[in-house]
């Protein structure tokens, strides 16, 4: 707690935080409310739950290249700034669209407002990087997860109780008003230019074609020198597998299996039992990251959560699955807070926004492929469990693969920054 509240004294943190926690309200609310609607409107057809989740991950492919370019060459402040409040003026326009209702047009503007939010995260981490001691990463990444647990804690319930109440309607234009703070918070910032353009000013028309392929193609070499960086990013190929799984079975083995006349209900319950979860776990890990090697807490999460997520699809009734989705969510915050916590000291800040660029969509393709797998074979081809199954297979895949690289590779940064940490003090000497 002591380092929580340390690090709220830095208040150019402490506004980008509460920006990002406002803007993830918004679209949990926002989201979670669109899945409930489109299962209650088209109960016979899961397929379109699956596509709206696609419509969060697909613009990923097409803005992919131009996102960590922008956020390395571009004013970074003004980046996120522009993302959330464009972001809230498409939330408006899917609004239209629900009026209308007119499918195609819902998932347009679903695919619009999502492929300019891609533009934030980049940026967003850059800035982060930027404010934040190299010290307090960890930190900050176990001080966002505990804020995502709080969103798994009420985020469900929060997201049905403004659909039940205020409708569809209701719940977008929460996610407007959220989006236009977190904007207005971003903008209230003062930061130094260093960190606001750590490569320099550049401007709109010196980003041409060729630029940014170049820009793009030095961030791939970048990652490609970088044993350890490129480690885990073969990790978070599988992980984008799993998140592509996540963001939909535990909806459907709830209303096609566990639950399907009173889901809604106990999908409240689901989210309160696994926010309480990660929270705990949350608390766990940051102790844990101060006094364990983070690619061990790693190492551990993954084969942890794999035998967690094939006991889940085993369960008989609801308490048994609410019971192994709470334990589940105990071992999340050990891969999420050591990854966090670990990429920053890994990549230069200069680099921050291409390297980004190529994992963000290298994740989302794979959860795009996952996502359209599930939306063609489920129920025709394959039940709930397979899903489950598959998606503990990749963590054991990860846990596996990790547990032979990231030891060696790990020994070796630490010998390489001892090593440059002697040469700079005698340099200063």
């Amino acid at each position: 707690m002591k380092k929580f509240a340390e690090i709220f004294k830095n208040t150019s943190f402490t506004r980008l935080f509460i920006a990002n926690v406002t803007s993830q309200m918004g679209s949990v609310i926002g989201l979670t409310a669109f899945m409930f609607y489109i299962l209650d409107r088209f109960s016979e057809q899961p397929a379109y739950a699956t596509v709206t989740e696609l419509m969060f991950s697909l613009p990923t492919l097409a803005v992919f290249f131009l996102v960590g370019v922008v956020a390395d060459r571009m004013d970074r402040q003004k980046i996120a700034y522009y993302c959330e409040m464009i972001a809230a003026v498409l939330s408006l326009f899917v609004l239209g669209a629900v009026l209308i209702g007119w499918m195609p047009l819902i998932f347009m503007m679903l695919f619009l407002r999502s492929a300019i939010q891609k533009f934030f995260f980049p940026a967003e981490q850059g800035i982060l990087q930027g404010v934040l001691k190299k010290d307090d990463f960890t930190t900050a990444a176990g001080l966002n997860q505990l804020v995502n647990s709080i969103f798994m804690l009420f985020g469900n319930a929060i997201g049905i109780f403004v659909y039940w109440t205020l409708g569809i309607y209701g719940a977008i234009l929460v996610d407007v008003a959220t989006l236009t703070i977190s904007g207005l918070l971003i903008k209230s910032m003062k930061l130094d230019e260093t960190v606001r353009k750590p490569n320099g000013s550049h401007t709109l028309k010196e980003l041409n074609i060729r630029f940014i392929w170049s820009d793009f193609m030095i961030g791939l070499k970048y990652i490609l020198t970088n044993k350890l960086l490129m480690a885990l990013i073969y990790g978070f190929i599988a992980f984008g597998v799993v998140n592509g799984g996540f963001s939909v079975m535990q909806v459907f083995i709830l209303k096609y299996k566990l639950a399907p006349d009173n889901y809604e209900q106990v999908s409240i319950y689901f989210g309160i039992v696994f926010g309480a979860g990660v929270m705990i776990g949350s608390f766990l890990s940051s102790l844990l990251a101060q006094k364990v090697k983070l690619y061990k807490l790693i190492i551990t999460g993954a084969f942890y959560i794999a035998i967690m997520t094939i006991l889940a699809s085993y369960s008989p009734n609801i308490l048994v699955f609410l019971t192994i989705c709470f334990f589940l969510a105990l071992g999340l915050p050990l891969i999420n807070i050591a990854i966090g916590g670990w990429m920053p000291t890994i990549i230069e800040p200069k680099m921050m926004g291409r390297v980004q660029g190529w994992i963000t969509p290298l994740m989302m393709l794979s959860q795009s492929i996952t996502l359209g797998l599930i939306s063609i074979g489920y129920p025709k081809w394959f039940s709930i469990e397979i899903i489950y199954w598959f998606v503990g297979a990749c963590f054991l895949l990860v846990g596996f693969y990790y547990s032979l690289v990231l030891p060696k590779l790990a020994k070796e940064k630490e010998a390489k920054d001892a090593i440059a940490g002697k040469e700079e003090v005698q340099l200063n000497y």
